[in-house]
């Protein structure tokens, strides 16, 4: 019976501290935390790092993913990064594909920023921590063949890609996005939204979720489904789509063992 591990994004809520976002998660119901560097956790503070590891796992959660915004920039330090990733304990660091699309990109640019990223993988790598790319408009994986293309030209075997759904494309084509990045996929962030990223209960979507969970169960992987950016940041929004996603791969258990 497949599995997956369900936890929060904390910046769904950036205006909780640390132990607002630990209670939370323990009162929805979830299993771990993805900790935002932007707010929660900027990188270099590897103390503070360190005690949030200590606190997340006190309270029975996990620490599912550190996320960064690093861009793949020429000035940006991934030392601080990797650094605080690995006080924090994560097993995956999430990068930002840097500030363009693949389509707006130069050839020269697209290289050498894949080549940066291949040289966080290595690096990474070493501690243990894998590096996935952040699956998003407005960057080299805003589609998904900017997304293979980067995933290939950098052609290290630590690098990876989130996926999340883009509201502005068809559910035929999120499919699509979803088979094709299946090889390369680790953590999947989980919300409804419509057009101009307008948020709605996850409940919602059912329809188009189950086919997208159904699809990326395929291969047997287990990956971890990370609530991100609830209804009118509402507590209450999120105990609500974590009974949603509960109940989606309760389901998908149900018909699972039926086959």
């Amino acid at each position: 019976m497949h599995k997956f591990r369900i936890g929060l994004t904390s910046v769904t809520f950036r205006q909780k501290s640390i132990d607002e976002i630990i209670a939370i998660t323990r009162q929805a119901g979830l299993s771990g935390i993805e900790w935002g560097g932007d707010v929660h956790l900027p990188p270099g503070d590897v103390r503070l790092a360190a005690k949030t590891a200590e606190k997340t796992h006190a309270a029975g959660l996990q620490v599912l993913s550190y996320g960064s915004y690093y861009h793949g920039g020429e000035t940006e330090d991934f030392g601080a990064v990797l650094a605080t990733a690995k006080a924090l304990g994560a097993p995956v660091i999430r990068v930002w594909a840097g500030h363009k699309t693949y389509e707006e990109s130069t050839p020269e640019e697209f290289a050498s920023l894949a080549h940066r990223f291949a040289q966080a993988a290595e690096l990474a790598g070493k501690e243990n921590i894998r590096i996935s790319f952040e699956y998003h408009r407005g960057t080299a994986t805003q589609t998904i063949e900017g997304a293979l293309v980067l995933l290939k030209t950098a052609n290290h075997p630590n690098l990876s890609s989130y996926w999340q759904p883009n509201p502005d494309i068809t559910q035929s084509e999120q499919l699509a996005e979803i088979d094709a990045l299946l090889p390369y996929m680790t953590n999947v962030h989980v919300f409804t939204w419509t057009g101009a990223n307008v948020r709605h209960p996850l409940a919602d979507g059912t329809e188009r979720w189950m086919e997208y969970l159904s699809h990326i169960r395929k291969d047997g992987k287990e990956r971890d489904l990370i609530l991100e950016f609830v209804q009118d940041d509402r507590d209450d929004a999120l105990f609500e789509d974590a009974k949603t996603l509960h109940s989606w791969l309760n389901r998908l258990n149900e018909l699972e063992g039926a086959t």
